[in-house]
């Protein structure tokens, strides 16, 4: 019909399937009362202008229903992290102590990211001197050591003798910060799953010059204080402990070698006048192979030092960390109504759908084109 000619594949997407629906569903309805009348003719044009009004009608549906009318954008993003947290801790050689997030959060990692630490192994009071290598390094006498050898597995650079290790064996000697890291039971710091950690996350949409934050304006003290994201989906501070169960693992498991965690930020945006929205939506997945045997190093681990003079000698406490990284990752994307890119869409259907046109483009622009300035509902949920 002449509909098929307005609506085109372009502007509607896959036309030769709406199509073929409509005319299914019309000759459905309309047959039996074709068959039903002796009017004739007459009927029969009736009954054409009225399919034609419907396919017509339906394909414009479709078109605001697949957003053919509108214009996208990607997010563009930053991400800033602030952990809190103080817990008392027992570790081998060093006692009792009260670690805050300083302490468990070590060095930075990556952009993006934040570090906590669940497992420790420390080796305190190193010094530049000589000493036994670990007990890979087994030696029976001295030709076994080769003078100024090492390895990447390697504590030191060998001196060439063969010392004693303990009352059993022998490995050789190292030049290097002494005495060695000793493979040992890491301590295990439960207690980090109870700190909390505050997001904070700018977007902007280039395109349409539009900027958003997930700490939104009435956000104040006393709100970040108290929120919860069991009660408050919108709460920009996470307990760390919630961000491991709502990815499906075990805290207390995860912990003892670490592993790496993404926390996802979703923006789905919507600049049209009644449609509007524009907030975060947080998931949780792990990153990482935790299986063992899948993985050669399973889990997350570095080390770090801290110096300091002793008697007038550097001396340092070597930390070998095992913990969680989570990673920030931000997508999403905004869309907004052209009136030149839906005016283009619509006009060229206008002669094809009679009565019907005008009713729906008035409904239409009263609710979706409506003039109205954006920073009206820049903090709308």
């Amino acid at each position: 019909s002449g509909c098929s000619s307005g609506c085109t594949s372009e502007a509607f997407g896959p036309s030769w399937v709406l199509g073929l629906s409509v005319r299914l569903v019309s000759l459905f309805f309309f047959s039996g009362c074709i068959r039903d009348s002796n009017q004739g003719p007459l009927l029969g044009l009736q009954t054409d202008g009225v399919l034609s009004d419907v396919s017509c009608g339906v394909r414009s549906l479709m078109m605001l229903w697949n957003r053919k009318y509108q214009q996208f954008d990607l997010v563009v993003s930053s991400v800033t992290t602030k952990m809190k947290g103080v817990a008392q801790i027992q570790l081998p050689g060093e006692g009792q102590l009260v670690w805050d997030s300083v302490d468990y959060s070590g060095p930075a990692q990556e952009k993006n990211s934040f570090f906590v630490m669940t497992n420790v192994i420390v080796t305190k009071g190193q010094k530049q001197g000589k000493c036994p290598e670990v007990c890979s390094d087994n030696c029976a006498q001295i030709s076994d050591c080769q003078k100024g050898a090492s390895t990447p597995q390697s504590n030191g650079v060998q001196t060439g003798s063969c010392v004693k290790f303990d009352l059993l064996k022998k490995t050789c000697e190292v030049s290097a910060w002494c005495p060695v890291e000793a493979t040992k039971a890491p301590a295990l710091l439960a207690a980090a799953e109870n700190f909390t950690v505050l997001i904070k996350n700018n977007i902007r949409f280039p395109a349409f010059n539009f900027t958003r934050r997930n700490i939104l304006p009435w956000m104040n003290d006393s709100y970040l204080k108290s929120c919860q994201r069991k009660t408050d989906s919108l709460c920009p501070i996470f307990r760390l402990g919630d961000i491991v169960r709502e990815a499906g693992e075990s805290f207390t498991e995860m912990a003892v070698e670490g592993g790496v965690l993404a926390v996802q930020i979703k923006w789905d945006c919507n600049l049209d006048y009644v449609l509007q929205h524009c907030r975060p939506w947080y998931s949780f997945r792990r990153l990482d192979e935790k299986q063992s045997n899948k993985t050669l190093y399973p889990g997350l681990n570095f080390r770090f030092a801290k110096y300091n003079m002793v008697n007038g000698v550097e001396e340092r406490t070597l930390y070998k960390a095992f913990g969680i990284r989570f990673d920030v990752i931000v997508f999403g994307q905004v869309k907004n109504t052209e009136k030149l890119a839906l005016t283009s869409k619509i006009l060229p259907t206008a002669p094809l759908t009679h009565c019907y046109f005008p009713i729906f483009v008035f409904v239409f622009s009263f609710f979706f084109l409506n003039p109205r300035d954006k920073s009206d509902f820049d903090y709308d949920v």
